[in-house]
């Protein structure tokens, strides 16, 4: 496993809002540069960001999805992972900006299903497969995160 592009990435705080945030937003573009951006439930393996096209209604499938149709013509996406809370000091994001690539190799592919069936309970009743339904990692190039929550104690006190 490589190290992650962003030392973000490594602090706990920030892999603990990660790995408890539910939804992600994919920002990519089409050729054109027309903005496409879409909700997603995701897996962060420490390095890497993954999510599959899965069984709830859509109007395409598979590669004809705008979103891979981006991804194959423009393979660089941000993917933000954000809270809201009316208590604003409670506010937070992380911004991704990386490469988005098809996952091919069948172990990875595998090992990042398990995780998503194990964070997502609805997917444990869908018949996700390699060979059916497709598997994106992102790969972190750049890395923004904000939020009091992700400040050091002392900093946040005098800050």
């Amino acid at each position: 496993m490589k190290e992650p592009t962003s030392s973000a990435l490594q602090d706990q705080g920030v892999r603990r809002f990660l790995s408890t945030s539910r939804v992600a937003r994919l920002a990519s573009a089409a050729p054109d540069a027309v903005p496409h951006n879409i909700p997603l439930c995701f897996w962060f393996d420490g390095v890497n960001f993954y999510f599959v096209i899965d069984q709830k209604p859509k109007r395409h499938s598979g590669l004809k999805l705008k979103r891979m149709r981006n991804i194959a013509a423009n393979p660089q996406v941000a993917l933000l992972i954000d809270h809201y809370e009316e208590d604003w000091s409670q506010l937070a994001y992380v911004l991704v900006g990386g490469t988005a690539r098809v996952v091919e190799d069948r172990e990875e592919y595998m090992l990042a299903l398990r995780n998503l069936r194990d964070k997502y309970p609805q997917y444990r009743n869908m018949a996700l497969s390699y060979e059916a339904n497709l598997m994106v990692r992102i790969e972190p190039q750049r890395v923004h995160v904000w939020g009091a929550r992700f400040r050091e104690p002392a900093a946040a006190a005098s800050g």
